[in-house]
């Protein structure tokens, strides 16, 4: 047993071993032997665990142990074959060992050998010695005991060394059984080790906190423990227990141990090893942290004298091995008495844990060690390899032969040709007699050529072989150039056959045009090789078929003029396509021929300008319509993109050239599903000219390579190029000078080193980018100059092209992609960004980075999911690496130098690309690209670290000279290192670990603040546009959703939005935050109820759905009942498309889940569920009506599911009647029997025969209640549910019917109205049934004859008191039952009751002239009311009694009273027979289906063709003005009673559409909202019915319009705010109906109502005259209309234009004339005082002013005298034309059609006219309300009439829509003809005329003569002059005034100041 003791230790000389007097064997302090003792404490075993790094510790980071959780082990036994070794043990067992078990013991000591078995390394703690006295040790059974025979002859025969060391121990142990020889009495010495140095902290935490780093690296000294255990075998132990035995026997007893680590006075010393003394320590003692402790056996460890207590604490322990006897005693224990050995491992307690020794260090992977080796040079090579290499030369001499032998039969069959003339299988004569090589054999001559040059062995090839082949070639070029190829259009069956002909040839001559290029890319350097003639010929060749061939074809299409030569080519598809592929391949020899030789310009530009042209080459959109498929032009787009490549890359002066050619031709590119045909590795596809932009910019990134001859390249040293290996990573410009040789020396020189890195990575990386940004600006400066449905395709482009960019963001192939979404990123955010950029601008930005936000989402989320799986699929070294660097990067706390480090993510992606570059030689640009780009990442890392790392910094410098060569040479990383092989899941996740550090993936923060920031936007578009970005965020990561997230709060915010367009992408994003988090739905179902009633209808269409998802996967009834609620409300929505959706979605969720049929119980259960959810609803919501439409819809006989809902209907009244008989109970959740019969009551309504006899006679209880009033809802909703259902009951249930009679017989002088109604009707049809009606008879008759009796009682007298209750209480009944009773057959009674009162041949007769005289005045107004209302009753059963003279004169009577409680009872009466009239027209076709005589008869009917229309149309004709004015007159229940009875009579078609047309157009623009829309519904059927009629009287509609808002709802202004609404905006919608032309008309017609003649214009007392109020209801009406095309909005604004400039030019002379007073100085002279100024002479250039002198004004001007009417008038007058000026000023900027009214309608194409108009957004509507209100202040003070008066001439004469900017100005300043470039509220925000002098105002001028006729206009542009600053006024047009304008010079300054 070896052990070195730790060089603090400190020994006592003083201790006496056990002779002497203090010396004693401490048997308690042993330890028992095999037992445990207690576990340690966390915090005693924490320093020896990896925890110590963590500060502060904290204990929960440790999972709970889960000791035997797991499942036991299978067992061996019947997993191994055990014959042998069963019989290896039955050997041994009867016999000595065998030669045969001597050699399996052999065999097995060689496989448990420690070189041959794996060492694993552990970390142990100390075993605390147990406290207490000492015990006896527990004898321990042999190890070998139990062992078979073989199994312990290994055990015994067998050492196995091993060491126990941490796993920083040095040292090798001595081998088992080698150990120091046992001495009695002397300690044997152990050699002393110097003490170890620290050990070498990691370099990543000395970078990170190098100030702490000297306290971690004590820390760890001060917890570690070194020691090793040597395990003896049983033989040694043995041998060992023998010499201790003989030592007892002569007396001599073993040492005592040292003492323990505890004061004695607990614990008696134990026995220690030997330790080696040190130097005694003088001075006081020094603590030293404890190490552990080793026990082991007496036998081998020799006393040592203890310890004194006072020393213990000053000294730590030593480590000692501990043996524990059976007693301790001087004396040695007899053989009876010796143990068992055993062997413990003793430790002491863990020192105490010190926080502040300790630093927080962040995790970062390690990088891998053993992932990249550097290779063998040529002359290490063993010689295996140099076997590998002679098989190689075999190969090639081999391939050589081949070849040779190839030529020589060539030559031979060639000789034979030329001898004989004539052809054979390998030579061909031409009609010159020269020979050419058959198509075969060029085939198998380019094979072999192809074969020799991949085996180096091209250059042996003698050169008079290749001459002669080449001259075989030569003449075959020559052949072609006298063929004939091109397609003409113009061709026949004739010409085709001929050009088929000549087909072999072509061929032949494309096979020798290869040959001949492939001999040239040999890289020979025989220049007779290299023929610019023949290189110019095959050129020749290939362009002859390009345009001849190639081109013709791919763009013929079976139109008229080609169909049959389409025919004929299509059935020539096999050979065309064969010459396709051949020139094809022609053209991909032609891209290697330029990487591997110089070729002149000429060829360049040619192979430049093809290549352009194929892949530009507009193909068939279909494959019917292309003669080949459309794949075979394909490959010659990606060939010809090959060649672009390689031209780009290999003349850096084109590259320029290049990139204008392919961005100036991406207009011919395709927009639709041909549009990507570019496949991706990955199997992806984007656009082939995508693909080759970023193959470009890769290409950029490399080094040119200049080392190319006229010969060919120059070969290299080792010979190992291929052939067709394109050009690598290289760079323009000339070579620089390096000082760096090696690697050592980089890192020795590592600024150095880093230095030529940059100059060298630098300039390639900024030319990439400087091209990437050149095709990124390119491409966005186009995309914004259009949009995606106009004539330029470049925003669909960008669309595409940032499609293609993302897709291969993440792909490795693809690195050129983030470098082009990071310049487009960064463009995106300066538009988001920028003050004046447009709305359009700004959208398309959002857009684009909500696309770019997705990418990096679903990057971060990949990265993530594969990192989590990558240790299960991938768990080598560099993927647990990898997986580790991916979780810091996500985090953005990965190191610089672990990102790039050289077996980092950069390494492993490069290698990825190498592997696979033999296959696909274009990932030459992506590896240039990733190098270059791995370079500048170094360098930055390097320059960003500023602490001092020797260590890292070298790796630095040698990471620098490894790039340096990497990029220099595109092999050397493949010449000098190997590497493990990297999987494809880890090489897509290398590159993406790179990728999540670029600045375009860390920037992913920056782009989700802006687009949450956006949803906040002055802007609706932006806020829309926003929303639908970050939906696309939203997909890829819905994370940003989770806890209190800012997102779910502005869409919450959004989905209040005033814009429709906005909500709309809300409540789409809230259906996507739903589906993605369920956990949503209850914060957002609110405010998806609330877009039910959204103005907006595809809005509440949205909601609608989105709410019916939500209630099919919510179970909450509160949330189901709100929907449910919402939805039956939206059935009387106004848009029948909304209407039909708000049926089916209730159909879907409330019938079609209980359509299948089941009666299980969980069936039952949900069904009584629904019926509670049913009841719910009808209570909390107002549906009833709704409900029952609903229902009868689904009933219906044309209802498809009719019969299904018929079942469902059924349940469920049978559900409800299980709940009638439930009382009130304050759980909402459990239905009441009231809230039951409720629903009932509406499935009575929908369809009677629902209910079945036995439900009915559950109720008749329920009517007990009508009598004693206890529950009168109750007993109302039975009487209505048998009132519907008993008609179907059969007459045989008479005691039925008796019983329920008589119950309600009694109620009838008692209830309410409303319910005797109900109770008479019911009664009636009981009557009916039992055919027996002299109960009503007598009671009607009874009633009849106590109200005649009261008029005689009171003849000419008002009813009062009691008589006044009795006859209301009479003529109610009497009303009733005349209502729904038809006593006719009782008249004898009536008759011998009343006798000789008995007038009319009817009772209904009689009951209205008995009734009606108490209508009369002189009765009080109750009596009154229910006279009337009893007649009206009456008249509804028995209309012919409206046209009784009575009746209608008291009618007429009451309308001229004009009292609305009196109408009311008479309107309710009109609408009552006229609902009646509809249902029996809409019933009479239902009735005559399938009787054709009866269908025949209605069609002949008129009007309604019921029975009483004449009665209808009478009573209409004599009532409708009565019925209009009501309508007309308020806006309460009085009016929309009105409007009722006449939509009845409209839809009835009773009167002249024009007679009600009028009125319902009013009533549209009424704020009462039912009123609006039921006029709006009324107002469209009529449009749609009589729209000529109609449109006739829109004129006057708008003037009703315009008096209904004034004087009714008392707001003459022409549109409502928040948001901006024209009140005719209902008439709009109707007229959308109509033509275009027709909505024109309706405009201009419109416009010309503003026109005026001043002198006539009436002037009232009011603030504003009323056509002035009227003509600012037009205008603003006018402002905020809807334009539905392009057309109508020119022609309304050009109409608003012409009305100005004629009317204003009058009214504009006039005010200059009568109120300024305005003289010609020209003409009169000047005025005497004050004296003119002369006008200053004109600058240069300049054409010199017409007027000699300048106008001036006097000093105190004094107010013109003129009659205030008149100024009133004129005024009034230029108040209509300033507002018309304001509003045809703002459709013009809104709309975008510039300020210029000069612009002629023939610029705008007849095809846009009928387009949609397109908004500026930005152009708000609150600054054109306020100037119009502002306007509307002109009359308010005489002053102020005068300012507006001068503002409006202003107006004409001064055209500021044309200042001439002067020629310095700022050129960035907008031109006023333009329109407004950022779309912002600014471009409107300018004073109005009104507002007061001196607020000038971009106007047009209108030039008037002497007479107000028009003057002739001035061409050219307008003299300047000087006088007035730097630019001097503009001319004025017009007649010259007569005097100047007051403040007329000042003005003149504001207005050019405000210009500019």
């Amino acid at each position: 047993m070896a052990y070195q003791q730790p060089p603090y230790h400190n020994m006592d000389p003083n201790v006496q071993d056990c002779h002497g007097s203090q010396g004693a064997p401490a048997s308690s302090s042993t330890q028992q032997a095999g037992g445990f003792t207690r576990p340690f404490a966390l915090y005693e075993a924490l320093p020896y665990t990896p925890f110590t790094s963590i500060v502060p510790f904290d204990p929960s980071i440790l999972p709970t142990p889960s000791i035997g959780a797991a499942s036991p082990a299978p067992s061996l036994i019947n997993l191994l074959n055990t014959q042998d070794f069963d019989g290896l043990n039955q050997e041994l067992h009867n016999s000595a060992p065998s030669k045969r078990v001597q050699q399996t013991l052999s065999q097995v000591q060689h496989l448990i050998e420690r070189a041959n078995i794996t060492e694993f390394k552990f970390k142990t703690g100390p075993k605390t010695p147990t406290s207490g006295s000492s015990s006896a040790v527990a004898p321990i059974a042999s190890l070998a005991s139990t062992l078979s025979p073989f199994s312990k002859m290994v055990y015994e025969q067998t050492s196995i060394p091993f060491r126990y060391p941490t796993p920083d121990t040095p040292g090798i142990t001595p081998a088992n059984g080698q150990q120091p020889k046992v001495e009695r009495t002397t300690p044997i010495p152990i050699k002393q080790e110097s003490p170890v140095p620290p050990p070498k902290v990691e370099h990543r935490a000395e970078r990170q906190t190098p100030t702490n780093a000297p306290k971690n690296r004590q820390a760890h000294s001060q917890n570690r423990a070194r020691f090793e255990i040597v395990l003896p075998t049983r033989a040694e132990l043995e041998r060992a227990q023998a010499v201790l035995q003989a030592s007892s026997s002569q007396g001599i007893a073993p040492s005592e141990p040292p003492v323990s680590t505890r004061p004695p006075a607990s614990q008696p010393p134990a026995q220690f090893a030997p330790i080696q003394p040190t130097p005694i320590q003088r001075g006081p003692p020094q603590p030293a942290p404890q190490q552990p402790t080793l026990s082991a056996p007496p036998e081998l460890a020799p006393p040592v004298a203890p310890k004194r207590p006072s020393e213990e604490v000053a000294a730590p322990p030593a480590p000692a091995l501990v043996v524990s006897p059976t007693k301790s005693t001087s004396q040695a224990p007899s053989n009876s008495q010796r143990p068992a050995v055993a062997i413990a491992i003793e430790l002491p307690h863990a020192p105490t844990f010190n926080k502040s020794e300790y630093v927080a260090i962040p995790d970062e992977p390690d990088e891998p060690v053993n992932l990249s080796e550097r290779k063998q040079k040529r002359e290490d090579l063993d010689e295996e390899l140099y076997g590998e290499s002679l098989g190689f030369q075999q190969r090639s001499n081999a391939a050589l032969h081949e070849l040779k032998v190839f030529l020589q039969q060539v030559f031979e069959a060639e000789n034979y040709a030329v001898h004989n003339h004539t052809s054979n299988e390998w030579i061909l004569l031409t009609a010159d007699g020269e020979s050419t090589l058959s198509a075969v054999c060029q085939t198998k001559a380019q094979t072999l050529l192809a074969k020799v040059m991949q085996l180096n062995c091209f250059h042996k090839v003698p050169l008079q072989d290749l001459l002669r082949l080449l001259r075989f070639c030569e003449n075959a070029l020559k052949q072609a150039d006298s063929l004939e190829i091109k397609v003409e259009e113009s061709w026949v069956a004739a010409d085709v056959d001929s050009w088929l002909q000549q087909l072999p040839a072509l061929e032949a001559a494309l096979k020798a045009a290869r040959t001949v290029l492939r001999m040239m890319c040999g890289g020979r350097e025989d220049k007779q090789l290299y023929s610019e003639d023949t290189i110019d010929q095959s050129l020749n060749l290939f362009k002859m078929v390009m345009d001849g061939i190639v081109i013709p074809v791919a763009e013929l299409r079976s139109s008229d003029n080609t169909a049959e030569l389409f025919k004929l080519l299509s059935s020539q598809k096999k050979r065309i396509a064969a010459l396709f592929n051949d020139s094809q391949k022609l053209f991909s020899q032609m891209s290697v021929l330029l990487a591997k030789i110089d070729t002149s310009d000429t060829v360049t530009n040619t192979l430049e300008f093809t290549a352009s042209q194929l892949i530009f080459l507009e193909t068939a959109h279909a494959e019917r319509d292309s003669v080949l498929d459309t794949q075979k032009f394909d490959g010659f787009r990606l060939v010809a993109m090959d060649m672009l490549s390689q031209i780009f890359h290999l003349n850096p002066a084109q590259r320029q050239g290049i990139f204008d050619e392919i961005l100036t031709s991406l207009e011919k590119l395709p927009l639709g599903k041909r549009a990507r045909t570019f496949k991706l590795v990955d199997g992806n596809s984007i656009q082939p000219v995508s693909a080759l932009i970023m193959r470009l910019v890769q290409t950029s990134a490399g080094q040119v390579d200049e080392t190319k001859t006229h010969g060919g390249k120059a070969i290299r040293s080792d010979g190992d190029e291929k052939e067709d290996e394109l050009a690598g990573a290289v760079t323009a410009g000339k070579q620089l000078s390096f000082v760096i040789r090696d690697e050592d020396h980089g890192a020795i020189q590592h600024s150095t080193a880093i230095q030529e890195l940059t100059a060298l990575a630098t300039p390639l990386m900024d030319t990439a980018k400087r091209n990437a940004s050149y095709v990124v600006n390119f491409i966005v400066n186009r995309a914004l100059t259009s949009t995606k449905s106009g004539d330029t395709p470049y925003r669909n482009l960008l669309d595409l092209f940032v499609e293609d960019f993302t897709t291969c963001m993440d792909n490795p192939d693809w690195p050129a992609a983030e470098l082009l979404l990071r310049l487009l990123n960064f463009m995106m955010v300066k538009l988001v960004e920028g003050d004046k950029t447009s709305v359009t601008a700004k959208n398309m930005a959002l857009e684009l980075m909500g696309t770019m936000g997705a990418a990096i989402s679903k990057l971060r989320s990949h990265v993530r999911k594969t990192a989590n799986a990558l240790d299960a699929r991938d768990a080598d070294e560099l993927g647990l690496f990898l997986s580790d660097l991916a979780a810091s990067a996500l985090e953005l706390r990965s190191r610089p130098e672990t990102m790039v480090a050289w077996v980092g993510p950069y390494r492993a992606t490069l290698e990825w690309l190498e592997s696979r570059f033999t296959e696909d030689p274009h990932l030459a640009s992506a590896i240039s690209f990733i190098i270059s780009d791995w370079g500048t990442k170094v360098c930055a890392g390097y320059d960003s670290c500023e602490d001092d790392d020797r260590e890292r910094d070298q790796e630095f410098g040698r990471l620098a000279y490894r790039l340096r060569q990497m990029i220099q040479d595109r092999r050397w990383l493949s010449n000098e290192y190997s590497f493990k092989k990297v999987s494809p899941n880890q090489a897509k996740l290398s590159y993406s670990i790179t990728l999540l550090r670029s600045q375009l993936c860390e920037s992913f923060g920056t782009i989700l603040n802006i687009l949450l920031g956006s949803m906040a936007s002055d802007q609706p578009t932006v806020r829309s546009k926003s929303l639908k970005s970050i939906n696309q965020v939203l997909e890829t990561d819905p994370s940003i959703l989770d806890g209190d997230s800012v997102v779910v709060q502005l869409i919450l915010r959004c989905s209040n939005d005033s814009s429709t367009q906005v909500r709309d992408s809300a409540l789409g994003l809230i259906g996507k935050c739903i589906s993605m988090r369920p956990e949503l739905e209850t914060k957002m179902i609110g405010t998806v109820v609330d877009r039910f009633i959204d103005a907006g209808p595809g809005v509440r269409k949205r909601a609608m759905k989105l709410a019916k998802d939500i209630y099919l996967r919510n179970k909450s009834k509160a949330i189901r009942s709100a929907i449910a609620n919402g939805l039956l409300h939206r059935v009387q929505d106004p848009e029948e498309s909304v209407r039909d959706l708000a049926r089916q979605v209730i159909e879907e969720i409330w019938f079609m889940p209980f359509q299948e049929g089941e009666n299980s119980a969980l069936s039952q259960i949900s069904l009584s569920d629904h019926v509670a959810l049913m009841v719910q609803t009808v209570k909390q919501g107002n549906v009833t009506n709704v409900l029952d439409k609903v229902l009868q819809a689904l009933l219906a006989p044309d209802s498809k599911s009719a019969a299904a809902s018929l079942e469902v209907c059924r349940k469920l009244v049978a559900s409800m009647f299980e709940l009638v008989d439930n009382p009130e109970s304050g759980d909402s959740s459990v239905p009441s029997g009231r809230d039951a019969l409720t629903v009932l009551q509406i499935f009575a309504k929908a369809d009677p025969s629902l209910f079945t006899f036995e439900q009915l006679r559950l109720l008749k209880p329920h009517i007990d209640s009508m009598n004693s009033s206890e529950d009168l809802i109750v007993s109302w909703a039975v009487v209505v549910i048998y009132k519907l259902v008993l008609p179907q009951v059969s007459s045989v249930h008479n005691e039925f019917l008796t019983d329920v009679r008589n119950k309600l017989l009694p109620a009838v002088p008692k209830v309410t109205r409303v319910l005797l109604d109900d109770i008479v009707a019911c009664l009636w049809i009981i009557s009916e049934r039992l055919d027996n009606s002299d109960n009503l008879a007598r009671l009607v008759c009874s009633s009849l004859v106590a109200m005649s009796q009261m008029r005689v009682n009171n003849p000419n007298k008002p009813l009062d008191g009691m008589p006044r209750k009795q006859f209301e209480r009479y003529s109610l009944i009497v009303g009733m039952i005349g209502k729904h009773c038809n006593l006719d057959s009782h008249f004898e009674l009536f008759k011998s009751k009343l006798g000789p009162k008995m007038t009319g041949s009817s009772i209904s007769k009689l009951m209205v002239d008995i009734v009606v005289p108490f209508a009369s005045p002189i009765q009080p107004l109750d009596v009154r009311k229910a006279a009337l209302d009893s007649v009206g009753l009456v008249c509804q059963s028995s209309p012919r009694n409206y046209v009784a003279a009575n009746i209608y004169t008291t009618f007429q009577q009451v309308f001229d009273e004009q009292n609305p409680v009196l109408e009311s009872m008479i309107l309710r009466s009109f609408k009552e027979f006229l609902f009646t009239e509809e249902k029996r027209s809409e019933q009479a076709p239902e009735t005559a289906v399938g009787d054709g005589k009866g269908k025949k008869k209605r069609e002949l009917t008129v009007i309604g063709g019921t029975t009483y229309d004449d009665v209808a149309s009478a009573t209409t004709h004599r009532f409708l003005k009565e019925i209009i004015r009501i309508a007309t007159a308020t806006q309460d229940e009085h009016a929309f009673l009105a409007v009722e009875v006449l939509a009845s009579i409209n839809r009835q078609g009773l009167v002249h559409p024009k007679e009600t047309g009028v009125t319902f157009i009013t009533l549209e623009t009424s704020s009462n909202p039912r009123i609006s829309e039921l006029a709006f519904l009324e107002h469209k059927s009529l449009h749609g019915k009589h729209e000529t009629v109609v449109e006739r009287e829109y004129v006057k509609a708008i003037q009703s319009a315009f008096a209904y808002q004034r004087d009714i709802v008392k707001d003459p202004r022409g549109a409502t705010v928040n948001p901006f609404t024209p009140k005719l905006h209902l008439m709009m919608e109707v007229l959308k109906i109509s033509k275009s032309k027709n909505r024109q008309k309706f405009l201009e017609k419109i416009c010309t109502q503003v026109d005026f003649d001043v002198s006539k214009l009436e002037l009232t007392g009011e603030e504003i005259p009323p056509h002035v109020q009227y003509a600012r209801f037009i205008i603003e009406n006018m402002a905020f209309f809807e334009y539905m095309t392009v057309g109508e909005l020119q022609s309304t604004v050009y109409t608003m234009e012409k009305l100005v400039t004629s009317t204003g030019s009058t009214i504009a002379q006039i005010i200059e004339s009568e109120v300024f007073q305005v003289r010609m100085d020209a003409v009169d002279g000047p005025a005497p005082e004050p004296e003119p100024t002369p006008a200053p002479a004109p600058t240069l250039g300049e054409q010199p002013i017409e007027q000699p002198v300048v106008p001036v004004q006097p000093a105190q001007p004094a107010l013109p005298d003129i009659d205030i009417q008149r100024l009133r008038q004129l005024t009034a007058g230029s108040m209509i034309l300033l507002a018309l000026w304001e509003v045809r000023t703002y459709l013009r900027r809104l709309y975008n059609m510039g300020t210029n009214r000069r612009e002629q309608k023939a610029k705008i194409q007849g095809k846009d006219l009928s387009r949609p108009p397109t908004k500026v957004q930005g152009v708000a509507g609150d600054k054109v309300w306020e100037e119009l209100g502002t306007i509307m202040t002109g009359l308010i003070s005489r002053e102020r009439m005068m300012q507006t008066c001068k503002a409006f001439v202003e107006l004409m004469n001064v055209d500021k829509e044309f200042l001439v900017q002067d020629e310095d100005e700022d050129e960035d300043m907008m031109d006023a003809g333009t329109a407004p470039s950022g779309g912002e509220e600014d471009d409107y925000d300018e004073p109005g005329p009104g507002a007061g002098p001196g607020r000038g105002r971009k106007r047009k001028a209108s030039a008037t003569g002497p007479n107000g006729s028009p003057a002739p206009k001035r061409r050219g542009r307008p003299p300047r002059s000087s006088s007035k600053g730097p630019q001097g006024p503009p001319k004025k047009r017009g007649r010259p005034r007569k005097n100047p304008l007051p403040d007329a010079s000042q003005q003149h300054d504001d207005m050019e100041a405000d210009w500019i």
